[in-house]
């Protein structure tokens, strides 16, 4: 992605001056004042022994030790005012490969600086601005430049942490030869830097009550209920004139053909739990990263296979939102990069309950759901489990802060770490075995996540964990199966 900067602003002097109080003449005093701070020490050093050398004359009454003072003194006023004058116009562009990075890698910016003016410029230093997790602030000396020549340089960013990062404004050190005054002009553009979550590829799983992307029993027929039912269509080049519907074609006006099946696109909901009690630590391995990135992972895995997905977190935020097809996307391109950057930035809430994923999820009927839960208790566990009722498959992945806690600190789960993340509402560390039972009693899939454990394996052990009701139905067809075969 390509993001030009606007040309850097002429140093002080060189454009037309602003109208106001004071007159132009004052304006080019205070621009002159303000690059005499531009001074490096090696000429603040000058400065300094000049004066000392002309009051030593003074004192001793020798001349000629005035006139080296003066030098001294005069040499870095001299350099300031020349460097004040310089009438470069330079441009600059800077281009990002790739704009949008998982986590953990590098990406690549390649900066770009144009002399536009007719002179050559002399020494420039070329400085970058980037935030402190993205690494080093960029450095670069460039030769000169040549009028109407260009400048090419790159360097590496690389974070450990999501999240969007600006970058720039592109800063240009003008320098005397002699090292006496640097002065600084920044361009106005900057870009950003999107680090997604880390996504890890998935086998091809088949989970409790899921059904397939795109497939016969996805489908309905809107042309066999008959010429009363029949939804038609204009007429489009290639159609199967057999198709032809006379009857809508005579009260339309135009030729209208029978609709042909429409696969209905399976749905997927992925439920982030973002709740801050719900998960203790920081950083890139801790237990909210590692939902943030296993949400991200199951969202890509589901669209490719065809499922049209949608991310639900507590708080009752959906992407897309409901202005969209029910809330699911369309094209798996758009929709997973859309879901990646909204992974990006996703942070914790402040809430304590489910209840407002609960509403969104009760409002109409779901595929297959799938959630990554931190910390559950008795109220957070009722409301998920009553959500069970409204998916054809369930798969919770439920984290326990205890043992991430643990690994974090070196330590064991036990009563010490109660003193360091106590309960919700006073309740006992264990409550979230209790929770897991009561999710697998209402119907879903629980997978327990331990602390470094590879999501690949466990969406394969979600695979073998099938749900307490599936296991029912099996149970009773195959009973059925044999009665038959006595019979």
């Amino acid at each position: 992605m390509s993001s030009p900067a606007s040309p850097a602003p002429p140093p002080p002097g060189t454009g037309v001056p602003p109208a106001g109080p004071g007159g132009p003449a004052e304006h080019q005093a205070s621009g002159f004042r303000r690059a005499l701070g531009g001074l490096t020490t090696r000429g603040r050093s000058f400065v300094a022994a000049g004066v000392a050398a002309a009051a030593c004359s003074y004192v001793l009454g020798q001349s000629d030790l005035l006139r080296v003072g003066l030098l001294l003194a005069v040499l870095p006023l001299v350099c300031v005012a020349v460097l004040y004058r310089t009438r470069y116009r330079v441009a600059g562009s800077r281009r990002l490969a790739p704009s949008r990075v998982p986590a953990m890698s590098e990406a690549r910016v390649h900066l770009r600086v144009d002399n536009v003016s007719r002179l050559p410029t002399g020494l420039l230093m070329l400085q970058d601005r980037v935030p402190y997790v993205l690494g080093p602030r960029p450095r670069f000396v460039l030769d000169r430049v040549e009028p109407g020549g260009h400048r090419e340089v790159s360097y590496r960013v690389r974070s450990d942490l999501r999240g969007r990062y600006p970058l720039g404004p592109l800063q240009l050190r003008l320098t005397d030869p002699f090292g006496m005054v640097e002065l600084t002009r920044s361009f106005s553009a900057f870009d950003t830097l999107t680090v997604v979550p880390r996504v890890e590829p998935l086998p091809p799983v088949r989970l409790a009550g899921e059904s397939t992307g795109y497939g016969e029993s996805r489908t309905r027929a809107l042309s066999l209920a008959g010429d009363d039912d029949v939804i038609p269509r204009g007429y489009r080049h290639g159609d199967d004139l057999r198709r032809v519907h006379w009857r809508s074609t005579a009260k339309y006006g135009e030729l209208m053909v029978r609709r042909e099946e429409q696969p209905n696109r399976a749905r997927c909901t992925v439920l982030l739990d973002t709740r801050r009690d719900a998960y203790f630590g920081a950083g890139p391995d801790s237990a909210f990263e590692w939902a943030v990135s296993a949400a991200a992972s199951v969202s890509t895995h589901m669209l490719e296979r065809g499922f049209a997905v949608r991310l639900l977190t507590d708080t009752g935020s959906s992407v897309p939102g409901p202005e969209g097809s029910s809330g699911y996307g369309g094209d798996s391109g758009d929709m997973a990069g859309l879901l990646l950057d909204t992974l990006a930035v996703v942070d914790h809430s402040d809430g304590e309950s489910l209840s407002a994923a609960y509403d969104v999820l009760r409002s109409a009927s779901e595929g297959l759901l799938v959630g990554f839960f931190g910390d559950l208790y008795q109220e957070q566990a009722a409301t998920i489990a009553r959500m069970r009722q409204r998916a054809g498959g369930a798969v919770a992945f439920v984290l326990d802060s205890d043992d991430w806690l643990a690994r974090e600190i070196g330590t064991r789960p036990g009563p010490e770490l109660s003193a360091v993340r106590p309960g919700a509402d006073g309740e006992e560390p264990d409550s979230t075995e209790r929770a897991v039972r009561l999710l697998r009693e209402a119907g879903w899939n629980v997978v327990e996540v331990q602390p470094g454990a590879a999501l690949p394996e466990l969406w394969q052990q979600a695979d073998r964990y099938r749900s307490r009701e599936e296991t029912q139905q099996a149970q009773a067809r195959q009973a059925r199966r044999g009665a038959g075969a006595a019979g």
